[in-house]
C-alpha cells in the first residue's frame, strides 16, 4: 500500500528539482549570452584598432585610443600609455591616459624625469624598472599591470592597466588583450619611424633633383662650333648631382659666333674631392671664379695661379681638394696651350705617328697651398690628332671582378677606335659603351663621377691629282 505523505513529499521535491535545474539552465544561458556579447563586442574593438592602424595618418589620434581601448577590453577604471621615441628616449608629448583627471602629477613627475631625457632610456632594463616604480607609486592605491610595447625587437614604451578592485590580471584572456593592443601599438609607432624616413627620404630626393638640374645647367648643354676641331662631351655622374666638372669657354665672349669660331677657346675639365651634393656646390662656386679668370687673357699657368689664391680660403674650410687641368686652344693656329693642378693628363693620339703621349705639366692641387706654382706646355695639334680628356671616375671605375678600367684599358680603346677614323662623338660613345660594358648592369654602378671630353682636329683634304 502507498504512502500517501510519502507520494506528496516525492511530487513536491520533484518540482522544487526541476525548478531549480531550469533556473540554474537559464542562469548559464543568460551567461553564455552575456560572454557571447562580450567576446562580440571585443572582437569589434580589436577590429576597429586594426581599421585605424591601417588607415591611420596621425600616429597622436591613434595612441589616444590606446589607453581608451584597454580600459574597455578588460573592464576597468583606467589604463597608461608611455611611449619612446625612435633614440629611446621619453616621448612626452605623446604621453596618454584615461581617465585624463588622472594625468596632471604624474605627467609632471614624467616630465620631470631626467633620465627619461637621454637618447637610449627605454633600452635599458634599470630604466624600464625606474618607470614602474614611479607609476606604481602614483598608482599606490590601485592595482597596476605592465607590458612592454615592443616592435623589432625594440623598446617602443610601456603599456599600464590599473584599477581599485580585485581584478584577476593574472587571466589569460585579459593578459592577452592587454598584450594585443601592447603589440599593435608598436607597429604603429615602428610605422610612423618608417613613414618620418620615407618623407624625409623623398624630401631629399626633390632637393637631389633640384640641385642635379641645377648642375646639369651649369655644364655645357652642347660643345661650341670651333673651327677645324670636333667636340663631344659627356658626365655620368654616381649620384644625382656630382664634382666632375668641364667647360669651354670663349676668350672673348663678346664677339660674334663666326669670330669666335675662329678665335681662342678654353678647355677645362676637373674633379672636386668627394661626391654628393658638398662636392657639385664647391665646383659650381669654382665655376664662376674660373670664368671670370678666363676673361683676363692670361696664360693658363697664370690662370691655375689666380684661381688657387681665389679659391684657397673656401677650400680649406671645407677640407677639400681640386683637381683641373686648363688649356687654351687658338683655332686659327691649332697651338694648344695647357697647365695642370694635378688632374689626369688628356691623352693626345698623334695621327702621324700613331701613338700615345700624355699632356701633362707640373702643378699642385687647387686649394693645397698657397702662393702654388704651375707650369705651362703647348704643342701645335696637326690634321687628325685626337685629344681626350677625363676624370679618374673613368680609369678608377670597378668591374664585375673588382678591377678597375685603368688608364692602360682606355688607352688601347682610344687608340683603336682613333685608328678607325671615326668622328669625335663616335668615339665618345664607343669609349662610354666599352665603360659600361666593363662596369656591369644592374646594382653595379659607376663608384665616381665618370666625364670625358674628345677633340679631334679635322682631316685636311687632299685633292686628287691630274692627269
Amino acid at each position: 500500500m502507498i504512502n500517501k505523505n510519502s507520494l506528496i513529499s516525492e511530487q513536491k521535491y520533484q518540482r522544487i528539482t526541476n525548478s531549480l535545474s531550469n533556473a540554474a539552465s537559464n542562469s548559464l544561458t543568460d551567461l553564455i549570452d552575456s560572454l557571447s556579447q562580450e567576446q562580440i563586442a571585443n572582437q569589434d574593438l580589436l577590429l576597429s584598432l586594426s581599421f585605424a592602424l591601417r588607415s591611420f595618418t596621425n600616429l597622436q589620434r591613434f595612441l589616444e585610443l590606446i589607453p581608451l581601448l584597454v580600459t574597455q577590453l578588460v573592464g576597468i577604471k583606467g589604463s597608461l600609455l608611455v611611449p619612446f621615441q625612435d633614440n629611446g628616449s621619453l616621448w612626452r608629448e605623446q604621453l596618454q591616459i584615461v581617465p585624463i583627471d588622472q594625468d596632471q602629477e604624474l605627467f609632471r613627475q614624467l616630465f620631470l624625469l631626467e633620465e627619461g631625457m637621454q637618447a637610449g632610456f627605454g633600452m635599458q632594463e634599470k630604466n624600464i624598472l625606474l618607470l614602474d616604480r614611479l607609476v606604481q607609486r602614483h598608482f599606490e592605491s590601485f592595482n597596476v599591470i605592465a607590458t612592454s610595447i615592443v616592435s623589432r625587437g625594440r623598446q617602443r614604451g610601456r603599456l599600464y592597466a590599473f584599477d581599485k578592485r580585485e581584478i584577476d590580471f593574472g587571466s589569460n584572456i585579459h593578459r592577452k588583450h592587454i598584450q594585443l593592443v601592447a603589440d599593435l601599438t608598436g607597429v604603429a609607432i615602428e610605422n610612423d619611424v618608417i613613414f618620418q624616413v620615407i618623407r624625409n627620404h623623398e624630401k631629399v630626393d626633390r632637393q637631389l633633383s633640384i640641385g642635379a638640374e641645377i648642375q646639369s645647367q651649369l655644364l655645357p648643354d652642347q660643345c661650341p662650333i670651333i673651327e677645324g676641331v670636333e667636340l663631344a662631351a659627356c658626365c655620368r655622374p654616381a649620384f644625382q648631382v656630382g664634382g666632375d666638372y668641364y667647360d669651354f669657354m670663349p676668350t672673348r665672349p663678346d664677339l660674334t659666333e663666326t669670330a669666335k669660331s675662329i678665335g681662342r677657346w678654353a678647355f677645362v675639365i676637373g674633379d672636386v674631392m668627394g661626391k654628393g651634393v658638398p662636392a657639385g656646390l664647391l665646383m659650381t662656386m669654382l665655376r664662376g671664379m674660373l670664368r671670370a679668370e678666363v676673361l683676363s687673357g692670361l696664360p693658363p699657368d697664370c690662370i691655375l695661379h689666380d684661381l688657387n689664391q681665389l679659391a684657397l680660403e673656401d677650400l680649406t674650410q671645407s677640407h677639400r681638394f681640386v683637381t683641373l687641368f686648363y688649356s687654351d686652344f687658338d683655332a686659327r693656329s691649332r697651338k694648344l696651350r695647357f697647365a695642370n693642378a694635378a688632374h689626369n693628363p688628356p691623352l693626345l693620339w698623334s695621327s702621324k705617328s700613331k701613338s700615345i703621349n700624355r699632356l701633362d705639366a707640373p702643378g699642385l692641387l687647387i686649394g693645397l697651398q698657397p702662393e702654388a706654382e704651375y707650369g705651362c706646355g703647348e704643342i701645335i695639334l696637326q690634321p687628325g690628332d685626337v685629344l681626350l680628356y677625363y676624370t679618374d671616375g673613368v680609369t678608377e671605375a670597378p668591374g664585375l671582378s673588382g678591377e678597375r678600367f685603368d688608364e692602360k684599358r682606355l688607352i688601347n680603346f682610344l687608340d683603336r677606335f682613333a685608328r678607325q677614323g671615326l668622328g669625335a662623338q663616335e668615339i665618345l660613345d664607343k669609349l662610354f659603351e666599352r665603360l659600361d660594358g666593363f662596369v656591369g648592369v644592374g646594382d653595379h654602378h659607376l663608384e665616381d663621377d665618370a666625364s670625358m671630353v674628345v677633340l679631334k682636329v679635322n682631316e685636311e683634304l687632299t685633292l686628287p691629282e691630274l692627269t
